[in-house]
């Protein structure tokens, strides 16, 4: 392993903005600022997000997260999930796992599974406490975003919504599913988002159920399109509740941009569900943790344009039912930077080599989806629970197959 820090006049003087401050951001963040970029991060929230599912960190992400010095930590960290079970309309459990759960796959392996809120504030405060000490520290802009972004010859001028104007260098778009990024250089988010008309919400509840580093899948017998899983965070303290569902009907009426519109048509999709889902959906209007998002992929022809690139879900998702988008962000945050810097920050040279890197590897974890449709976000039933696909299981060992570069 290299990752020396070269004394390197350009990435010392080149100013990166990265737009968006969740793991894709805050990784490529700590990256550059321990090469000696000066880089600011610009995120619309008022802070790090908090909320969110969980998440997991396997494959190359791992060597990644521990040459940030992070692994043992993130480990701390872990859910330590110890199964799974699936239980009908009754809550009469119909079949369990101690080997397997539906988000964190195979128990005892060397993936780590943790919140994703708490995993972007471990990499935040990596760079923060100096682990990332070479670079001159991160520049946070929070409760804002970019408002116009204008390419010329020397450099990006960025006029912010605040009204602050702006200079840098270069800028990454690592802004998520719906980047603004991307819209403003690349056009319509239509271009290139692929759903597959399938529903994804989270939220937080208190763990009423008594849980103990356990997870349960549900699934309505008069809705065979409909799914819930509950699983408990943070030391059993709370739970996290996700409900998904399929529809036809157009994206535009399904995501609705009110978060209690949101709220309203996740309820009213759940209507129908016995169990604990109405104790659940109560839980639903008094928690500010809170996610709704179609399930879906970015697909791209090119992730770079001048001196804008885009960087994880923001240019190629590959959707939250594939498991792999946390760990492609963490490899592809470490492959960005690490071409920045032995490019000197010549984003000429620095943007062609990190999409040539990471085209199949990215390629691979978005075949996941491509070969098992949704299966995967699905298929928690009586029938299978525990038992492994074998094209899921063949998909998952050709997206982890990536050599790590030294920088």
């Amino acid at each position: 392993m290299s990752n020396s820090i070269r004394s390197h006049s350009a990435a010392r003087t080149t100013s990166v903005l990265v737009s968006g401050a969740g793991i894709a951001g805050t990784a490529l963040a700590y990256w550059l600022n321990r090469y000696g970029f000066r880089v600011t991060v610009v995120e619309r929230a008022p802070s790090l997000r908090g909320g969110g599912q969980a998440v997991d960190v396997r494959g190359s992400a791992l060597a990644v997260v521990e040459r940030m010095g992070l692994l043992g930590e993130a480990r701390a960290r872990r859910t330590g999930l110890l199964g799974m079970s699936a239980v009908d309309a009754e809550g009469r459990e119909l079949r369990r796992s101690t080997e397997w759960t539906a988000t964190g796959g195979p128990i005892g392996g060397p993936e780590v599974e943790i919140l994703r809120d708490e995993l972007a504030e471990l990499i935040a405060g990596a760079e923060r406490s100096g682990t990332a000490a070479a670079g001159p520290g991160v520049e946070y802009r929070f409760d804002d975003s970019i408002d116009t972004l204008v390419q010329h010859p020397e450099g990006v001028d960025v006029r912010f919504r605040s009204g602050v104007e702006r200079s840098f260098d270069l800028v990454v778009g690592a802004d998520g599913l719906h980047s603004n990024t991307r819209r403003l250089v690349f056009g319509p988010e239509a271009d290139y988002l692929h759903p597959i008309g399938t529903y994804l919400a989270g939220w937080s509840a208190p763990n009423h159920l008594g849980l103990d580093r356990w997870e349960i899948a549900h699934r309505s017998d008069d809705d065979p399109n409909w799914f819930s899983l509950v699983m408990t965070v943070r030391d059993n303290s709370e739970l996290r509740v996700f409900v998904g569902f399929h529809s036809d009907e157009p994206l535009d009426d399904m995501l609705p941009r009110d978060p209690a519109r949101q709220r309203r048509l996740v309820a009213e999709r759940s209507a129908h569900a016995r169990w604990e889902l109405p104790r659940l959906l109560r839980a639903l209007e008094e928690t500010d943790a809170f996610h709704y998002d179609v399930i879906a992929q970015i697909r791209m022809a090119s992730w770079s344009k001048g001196r804008v690139v885009l960087l994880g879900d923001a240019g190629y998702c590959c959707s939250p039912a594939t498991g792999q988008g946390t760990s492609v962000a963490l490899t592809a945050a470490y492959v960005l930077a690490g071409e920045l810097h032995a490019a000197d920050g010549d984003h000429r040279t620095a943007y062609p080599a990190y999409e040539r890197r990471l085209r199949d590897h990215v390629a691979a974890n978005q075949a996941i989806l491509e070969l098992t449709g949704d299966r995967k976000a699905r298929s928690e039933t009586a029938e299978n629970l525990g038992q492994v696909d074998p094209a899921l299981e063949a998909a998952f060992r050709a997206a982890l197959d990536f050599d790590l570069p030294d920088y």
